[in-house]
């Protein structure tokens, strides 16, 4: 349970391109966003890291990184974000039988070899960084 309330949209009218872009993205504003309102500035920093991250025009797709960070989100126990990454995984287009098989990932036909070690990564990464091998980068390498 957040401990300050979210502000209404339109709180901060400068702030409304920045919430058209996270709802367009989404499909809508996150209550994180609407509660950071109160520092507007803060606000549009993190607008700013999260274009950089979900760049379209990035080499790995929008739909498939929000399953890595759906995969990432379990593996530090956030269920918060793991209903967001998941509903934004449809939100980009991903196939909704293709996010239900996302915990059989590595033997579903519905990833390929590429996707695999990338949740891979995305798994050990999120749950103990050192446990990232060699073997998982020079995969990486291979695949991406």
């Amino acid at each position: 349970m957040a401990r300050l309330a979210p502000l209404p949209l339109g709180t901060f009218p400068e702030l409304k391109e920045t919430f058209e872009r996270f709802a367009k993205a989404l499909g809508f504003v996150p209550n994180s966003t609407l509660i950071m309102q109160r520092r507007p500035k803060l606000v549009k920093a993190l607008a700013g890291l999260t274009a950089t991250i979900w760049d379209p025009e990035g080499a790995v797709e929008l739909g498939f990184k929000r399953l890595l960070a759906h995969v990432a989100s379990r593996a530090h126990g956030c269920q918060y974000c793991m209903a967001h990454t998941a509903g934004g995984a449809l939100h980009c287009g991903v196939p909704e039988e293709k996010v239900a098989a996302i915990w059989e990932y590595p033997t579903s036909p519905l990833y390929t070899p590429a996707e695999r070690v990338a949740l891979d990564f995305s798994l050990a990464a999120a749950a103990v960084p050192n446990e990232v091998t060699d073997e998982m980068f020079a995969e990486l390498r291979h695949h991406w």
